[in-house]
């Protein structure tokens, strides 16, 4: 039998954007013409995280994702493994910060204004002054965004996270780690999940679509392709920059 979406609903899944607002918006344009063609009365667009870092405005496109919400659309966001690292960061886990420097986290600190030297040094020191002026220019309603984040979303016969699931552990069991940080295991699986898992995380050149998951991060801060996922009863569509 055919996996399907809840009844009379239309599911919009976007994948990584990271930082690239100029795909965003573009994206967001297809989508609302899309939705303009559908009977579907419930729309829902959900976005598999990955907001910040590497590309050219973090804090743009986190405007942006709280801000466009056409009429009749529900919005799901999700958290990825650089807002993990973002959240831990701020918190003052000063390691998770070294991590995220090394895949773009020092391009999203700049896209809030905080000044970093051309030879950033990792000494700890350093790294807590980072720290503190990342926690004093980040704005409060892009803090209560990132805290509002869900790792997962269940609709019909898909599940949605940003990595992927842990290879037989039940959905409502997985572990928030594996949800958004899973390569491997959950890549090179076949079983059945209990659901379609739609992910991000894993860059491919296209969308790729297996009988158990359908991963969309088409590494659009680099390759310029931004992907959704169209999901509708039991027919499954892309739309992409």
């Amino acid at each position: 039998m055919s996996s399907r979406t809840p009844v009379d609903t239309a599911i919009y899944a976007i994948g990584d954007i990271h930082g690239r607002l100029d795909l965003l918006t573009a994206l967001h344009e297809h989508i609302a013409t899309d939705a303009l063609e559908r009977a579907a009365k419930h729309k829902t667009v959900v976005y598999l995280g990955d907001y910040v870092s590497r590309g050219d405005d973090s804090l743009g496109v986190v405007d942006c994702v709280q801000k466009w919400l056409p009429e009749g659309f529900e919005r799901v966001t999700l958290k990825g493994n650089h807002e993990d690292l973002l959240l831990r960061f701020v918190g003052g886990e000063l390691e998770a910060g070294r991590h995220w420097f090394d895949y773009g986290g020092l391009d999203t600190l700049a896209h809030y204004g905080v000044a970093i030297p051309d030879r950033q040094a990792r000494d700890e020191a350093s790294v807590a002054e980072l720290q503190q002026h990342f926690a004093d220019a980040l704005p409060r309603p892009h803090l209560q965004f990132f805290q509002s984040l869900q790792v997962s979303h269940r609709a019909g016969d898909y599940c949605f996270v940003h990595g992927g699931v842990r290879p037989g552990v039940a959905l409502s069991k997985q572990k928030d780690h594996d949800c958004m940080w899973i390569r491997k295991p959950f890549l090179e699986s076949e079983i059945d999940h209990g659901a379609i898992i739609v992910h991000g995380h894993s860059i491919s050149p296209q969308p790729v679509v297996r009988h158990n998951r359908i991963g969309i991060d088409t590494g659009a801060y680099a390759s310029g392709v931004l992907t959704c996922l169209v999901l509708e009863g039991a027919c499954t569509s892309f739309l992409q920059t």
